[in-house]
């Protein structure tokens, strides 16, 4: 049985100041960083194949301190690490979402201004898109294609696959995978710096559940 460790990024510095982030590259914070290396501690016993992460840095880095917490701890890393150096896989397909006009609007004085419901569907709802940017059935899309022809065909071969990305992306898979529908997804709240596991047979999902310290 093989798994496919969903990570979503560390907290972010936006995280941090309750900001949409969307495609601005910041950076993780203190907090974030110590959420990343927790959970190279927590799949230190799992045999990596793959790392795949986005191309922004805060997903990017996440994986690559959980993965040196992880070699600190233990961790058997030959599959992913050559000449020194890690080998991860990214890819702009897995971006968080696109917030478009409100990247680097505080989200509380954004409500306020806009109205609650509003920003609660430029959040929440599964095809509403805020201005200038993408839906998650957006993200969806943008997913679906990349992960079913490059990532999934991995899993289904029986490799252990991390895939260290967004909230939304995350949840894109999520989707895609048929772990929950269009209703569900938009009030499924991935924490940062956790693994989520399925754990895989002959390219089945059998069991899912949060590594816990």
């Amino acid at each position: 049985m093989n798994k496919l460790i969903l990570l979503r990024h560390g907290q972010s510095k936006w995280n941090l100041e309750n900001r949409f982030t969307g495609w601005h590259d910041v950076d993780l914070t203190s907090q974030g960083e110590s959420e990343a290396m927790k959970a190279g501690v927590l799949i230190k016993d799992i045999i990596l194949d793959r790392v795949y992460t986005s191309t922004l840095k805060r997903a990017r880095r996440t994986a690559q301190l959980a993965l040196e917490k992880a070699e600190l701890a233990g961790a058997n890393v030959n599959n992913i690490k050559q000449d020194g150096r890690w080998c991860l896989f990214e890819y702009e397909e897995l971006r968080e979402r696109d917030y478009g006009d409100l990247v680097g609007l505080n989200k509380t004085e954004t409500a306020e201004k806009y109205g609650k419901e509003q920003v609660h569907l430029w959040r929440r709802g599964y095809e509403v898109r805020p201005p200038s940017g993408e839906s998650l059935a957006d993200v969806v899309n943008r997913v679906r294609p990349f992960f079913e022809n490059e990532i999934w065909p991995q899993v289904v071969l029986g490799k252990n696959i991390l895939v260290a990305a967004h909230g939304n992306s995350l949840r894109a898979v999520l989707v895609i995978i048929g772990e929950y529908d269009q209703e569900d997804i938009p009030n499924i709240e991935l924490p940062t710096g956790r693994p989520l596991i399925f754990e895989i047979e002959s390219g089945i999902k059998k069991n899912h559940y949060y590594l816990e310290e």
